[in-house]
């Protein structure tokens, strides 16, 4: 360890243990855009900040401002030389030497990278986001641990999805460095899990105890009305929609857990003119799967729309003038939104139609039939495959605008008792309450 790394650790002793307000940096792959990861990380800093903190970033991706923020490339996922090792990672079973050394070398740059950003920004606290979970970027996973390691350094490890639940991961050449870092046992972390699933799932494999603390959205607050805002006037219009056709809304990555077909086929099948409009590109899962919904489209003629590129997480302009939407705009103006997923580690994207108030077509993908549903919410949901009560259901919501009022108010409702910023405030104040003890009141 370098003379820096070293008065670093010298300098930890006391660190923020009886402020009533601490420097808490957020440390990911990619804090940018609409991805869940992102959009909860954000979450949690709002929530922080009025709980009287200073909120902080490091990533290889961000769109915060350079005064709050720490970019180092090669944390983000998407980095060539980082790519390189992820496709040899999970490709063979047995590593080479020059692997190793590539992880080594990386992980070491990465390290000295987080020692920066902990002095530069004088950090009391990290909140790692999903990069102690998923090994999208396996040097930053063990230069995280090692830093944590090597500090004892307070940290609550917020964990969306695990290895284990994808299968892409299972065959790999990296076994040692998922068992150490994704996540790691050290005593300073705190665990966080958004389902019980991953919750018993990590007791049983690492024996990790944990918090579990579900997404959330602002239910105390309504979101502003978009659909009377001249800026979206001519939003259809803009989305490839037709003046007779009705919006159905994809809200997420066009991957193949998110199960798109079924969607496809629910436009198809209602007897109403609809097409569906997907908001978010490929991502991190290569394209094929966009090649194959397009292809089935076309098998059953059924219209879909590819519109990533005007649907941002806020209001903007492309280079060529074109507006873009944000996707706040286009869930305020769709019709129905369909969510017909195989694996989610919670549901973002219900939330989401339940805050903005619309129906939604769910697939009972294990964690919404585990944690979700029991709650009592009113959705159309199906089992694996859309059936003849799927597409009544739906044809009668959409055409019953009373029956769908009364529906989109008790869900948000309902939300509000479960997933509002009220709830995960409390939960994050026994957090930090856990890392730094209760706050001593001033006798002076």
């Amino acid at each position: 360890m370098n003379d820096e790394s070293t008065n670093f650790q010298a300098g930890l002793v006391g660190i923020g243990q009886w402020s009533s307000s601490h420097r808490i940096g957020f440390v990911s792959t990619r804090l940018a855009g609409t991805d869940g990861v992102s959009l909860e990380t954000e979450k949690w800093a709002i929530v922080l900040g009025w709980l009287g903190n200073e909120i902080f970033y490091f990533a290889g991706d961000s769109d915060q401002s350079p005064q709050i923020a720490y970019q180092a490339p090669e944390a983000d996922f998407g980095h060539p030389e980082i790519k390189h090792i992820y496709e040899q990672a999970f490709s063979r079973r047995k590593r080479s030497i020059d692997l190793t050394r590539k992880i080594h070398l990386l992980t070491a740059h990465l390290k000295e990278h987080l020692y920066r950003f902990v002095r530069q920004f004088k950090i009391d606290l990290l909140i790692v986001e999903n990069a102690l979970t998923i090994p999208m970027n396996i040097p930053l996973g063990i230069a995280i641990t090692e830093f944590i390691a090597e500090t004892g350094f307070p940290t609550i490890a917020h964990h969306h999805d695990f290895f284990w639940e994808r299968k892409r991961f299972l065959v790999n050449c990296v076994w040692d460095y998922l068992n150490m870092a994704f996540p790691p046992h050290l005593p300073s972390i705190r665990h966080v899990v958004i389902n019980s699933s991953a919750a018993n799932q990590l007791s049983l494999r690492n024996g990790v105890s944990s918090m579990l603390l579900p997404n959330v959205m602002d239910f105390d607050n309504p979101p502003p009305d978009s659909v009377s805002d001249p800026y979206t006037s001519n939003l259809r219009n803009d989305l490839g929609l037709k003046s007779d056709e009705l919006l159905f809304l994809q809200p997420t990555r066009v991957v193949q857990r998110k199960g798109i077909e079924n969607a496809l086929e629910l436009i198809r099948r209602v007897q109403l003119k609809a097409r569906l409009v997907i908001s978010h590109a490929s991502g991190d899962e290569g394209y094929e799967y966009e090649i194959r919904i397009r292809e089935f489209a076309d098998l059953l003629g059924a219209q879909v729309n590819f519109v990533s590129d005007i649907i941002q997480e806020r209001r903007s302009q492309t280079a060529d003038g074109r507006r873009i939407y944000s996707l706040a705009d286009v869930y305020q103006n769709c019709d129905l939104v369909t969510y017909p997923s195989t694996i989610e580690g919670f549901g973002n994207a219900f939330l989401e139609a339940i805050y903005y108030r619309r129906p939604i077509v769910v697939n009972n993908y294990s964690i919404f039939a585990i944690d979700i549903k029991p709650k009592g919410f009113k959705v159309i949901d199906f089992d694996g495959y859309i059936t003849n009560k799927t597409v009544e259901n739906t044809e009668i919501i959409l055409q019953n605008p009373a029956l769908r009022e009364q529906i989109v108010d008790f869900n948000y409702n309902l939300a509000k008792r479960y997933y509002s910023y009220t709830m995960l405030s409390r939960h994050l104040a026994t957090l930090i309450s856990d890392c730094f003890g209760e706050e001593i009141p001033d006798e002076s």
